[in-house]
This record gives C-alpha cells, structure tokens and sequence, in this order.
C-alpha cells in the first residue's frame, strides 16, 4: 500500500510559506502519512475567518482524514479552533518547528482510539520562547530561495495581535544564516530573501548586538557566489548605517525595500503606537534613493484606523506619492480582538472600504508609471519560468519567447502589459 504525503495548507505571509517547507521535512521525517496541516493567518479578523473556510474545505474533499492546524491563529485563539468538529489537533507555532511534535502526532495519529483521549491543543505561551533556530531547508520556488534570520516582534502596535502569535523577537545567529545561504547558493539558487516577522530587530538579543546591516554585509563578504540578496519588508526608522552602506554600496544587494508605513498621518501613527512619523519615512525614502538612484518601494499601508478622518486619510493618500511608492499592499482596517485599537471609535465599513479602494487606485497608478518609466531600458532579470522573470527592482518581466530557467540576463523592455513588463 503506497504512503499517502501529508498535504499542506499555507495562508498568510511568506515567513508562513517558510515555515510550512520546514514542517515538510519535518512531518516527512516522522513518517507522518495521510493528514491535512492548515497553517493559518491572524493578521485580520478575515484571515481567520478565510483559516476556517480553509479548513471546512479541506475536510470535506479529504473525509476521514486527521486534520492539523497551527500558524498564528492557532496560536492567539487555539480555543476557536478547537471547538471546530472537523480539527483533529491545533499546534502552537514554537510546537509546529519541533521534531518531537510530528512524530508525537504520527504516534497519535496511527491508533484511531488516541485521537479523541490525547490532548487536542498543543499550544505552549510563546513568550517563553527565547530563540530560533535556523531550520535548514532547500529553499523553495526554483530559483529564489527565503532564509528566515528572525522571528518574534518586541513592539505592540495597537492594531496587531501578531507578536501573541510568534513571541518576542528572536535573531538566529550570523553564522548559521551564512551556511544556510552557502548551501543554498550550492544547489544553485541565484537569489536569496532574508525573511522575519520584525527583520531590522536582527541581532538585538545576540552577544555584540549586531545590526541587520551588519548581517547583509557579513553575508555578502563570506558568500561571494551569490548573485543576489533581498530583504523582505523592514521598519524603516530601524534602519542602521550599515544598512544604509550596503544600500549605498553593494550591487548585489537588491534595489528593492518593503516597508512597513502603515499610514501617512502623524496622529494615527501616534495611536498605531507606530515609532516613526511622517516625516521620518519620506526622509529615508529619499536618503535610501539618494544612495541607490533606480531603487524601488513597496509598502504596506492601513485604510480605515479608529479615528481615521477624511482629512487623515488624505496624509495617507498623498504619501504615495510623497515617498514615492510603486507597490502597495492595502490593508482594510479589520479589529483583532484583544488589541487596544479593537476598543477604539471605528470608522465605518463603507468609508473603510471606499479608502482602501482609493488607496489601491494610488497603487495601481504608481506601478503603472514605474512600468511607463522602463520603456526601452535594459535590465537583468531573473528568470523563474520559460516565460517570467524579475528585474533586480521586483518588477515582472513577460518575455515575448521562451527563456532558460534560473539564470540571470540582460533583457531589453519593449512594453507593458497586465501589470508587468515585456520583453
């Protein structure tokens, strides 16, 4: 009788993405056979509600098999988890890392008569948790590969329940991240994410107290094989001068930076318990392109906070423009329960939804003026398919013919189309 792989479920962010290759592995190495892992989202109220959908979905297409949930939402609400006829176990997110855990629930899961007497929640307080390893996967995707260096978040935004679902910030050491990459660079990716939930928090609970710049540099230095590095999203009023010097100075680091803004009125700010004002963000945007002329920025972005006025939503509005924005991720505003911002006064749902529409107009008319602006330039683009690729920027490239997979190469831009680039 042939084994039957578990099948994975993955909502949310790309640390999520990460961290589900490694319970892969983790889950293959236990023998783990025949069940369903739903690793969820808590960042909205939707997303829970999309984890549920999720789960009742799958269920109903895989009958009589054991179902696992964990991620974020298993972990800040286990008990709405719980309560759901169709989970068989919830499992916290130090829990889900941890190779005792899959091969405790293949244990279980073999004998039909321990699934209902065994504990149901395996969720520990993730506050007591004081590091995290760098769990050695091969990267997934075929050509880009994302390392997590840090998990955990030290700051309690007013509107996030997020650090209750990962803990308190913690960096895996400089050394361990290096090997990881020089592995991966070995099996012959090209391009290598660092990844976190609080990325420019990297290094504050290590001996020395290194900087994320101080990682970038390090990593570029002793990994010289490889072609390119990214960071993923970062709080910009975190950025150390090291950082600002391997923007400045480094090719192979690319031109591209998430980050996280959240909102473009100094008084919401303030009520986010955000640590940087308005100003503070257009200031290093322009410092950032001073450095590094052709570089680009995403940001993520709140429509509809507690408070929000239309003259409020306006600073937020123009900051699009004001830092100069290209991709935009818009976030209607969505109160978590437990959080200081779900007591707040709330705006209501239309104006909430009418904002975000707005917002993500100012986003699609940024992108379609940084498309315009690549019209007969060249670049060199990553490619992921026989037919896809990415410049150094993140920007998509469509290519009029097929293309070798996982190399990089000069393309010349002929055009736009559907969000992307041609050539």
């Amino acid at each position: 009788m042939n084994a039957t792989p578990p099948i994975f479920a993955t909502l949310g962010c790309r640390l999520n993405a990460y961290e589900t290759e490694a319970m892969k592995e983790l889950a293959a190495s236990a023998g783990l056979e025949g069940a369903v892992v739903v690793n969820t989202c808590a960042v909205t109220a939707e997303a829970v509600r999309k984890a549920k959908q999720e789960i009742r979905r799958l269920a109903r297409e895989n009958p009589g098999a054991p179902v696992i949930v964990t991620g974020c939402a298993a972990q800040t609400e286990p008990e709405t988890f719980a309560a759901m006829a169709e989970v068989t176990r919830v499992v916290g997110n130090h829990e889900k890392m941890q190779a005792e855990t899959w091969s405790g629930l293949r244990g279980d899961l073999a004998v039909p008569d321990l699934i209902g007497a065994t504990e149901k929640v395996q969720v520990n307080d993730i506050m007591s948790v004081k590091e995290t390893a760098g769990h050695l996967i091969d990267g997934f995707g075929r050509v880009r590969a994302y390392v997590q260096v840090q998990n955990g978040c030290d700051h309690r935004c007013t509107f996030c329940i997020i650090p209750y679902g990962r803990g308190n910030s913690r960096s895996v050491p400089a050394g361990v991240v290096v090997e990881q990459i020089k592995r991966l660079v070995d099996k012959g990716f090209q391009e290598v994410v660092l990844t976190g939930v609080d990325l420019t928090s990297w290094g504050a609970d290590l001996p020395a107290q290194p900087r994320l710049g101080d990682l970038v540099m390090r990593i570029l230095k002793l990994v010289p094989d490889l072609a390119r590095l990214r960071i993923s999203s970062i709080d910009s009023i975190e950025a150390d001068p090291m950082l600002m010097q391997a923007i400045a100075t480094e090719p192979r680091l690319m031109p591209h930076l998430h980050l996280s803004l959240q909102a473009g009125d100094d008084m919401i700010l303030k009520r986010m318990k955000r640590r940087h004002l308005r100003d503070d963000a257009i200031r290093f945007c322009e410092e950032a392109r001073q450095l590094r002329p052709d570089m680009v920025f995403g940001a993520d972005l709140i429509a509809g906070f507690p408070t929000e006025t239309d003259e409020m939503f306006a600073n937020s509005l123009k900051l699009v423009e004001d830092c100069g924005l290209t991709f935009l991720h818009v976030f209607p505003f969505s109160p978590r329960k437990g959080t200081p911002a779900a007591r707040m006064p709330q705006v209501r749902g239309p104006t909430i939804k009418d904002r975000a529409a707005r917002l993500r107009a100012a986003g699609e008319a940024a992108l379609a003026r940084h498309l315009a602006a690549q019209q007969g330039r060249v670049h060199r683009v990553l490619t992921e398919t026989p037919r896809l690729g990415r410049t150094e920027q993140f920007t998509e490239v469509q290519f009029a013919a097929d293309q070798p997979e996982g190399v990089i190469l000069t393309a010349a831009i002929t055009g736009q189309a559907g969000g992307r680039l041609t050539a």
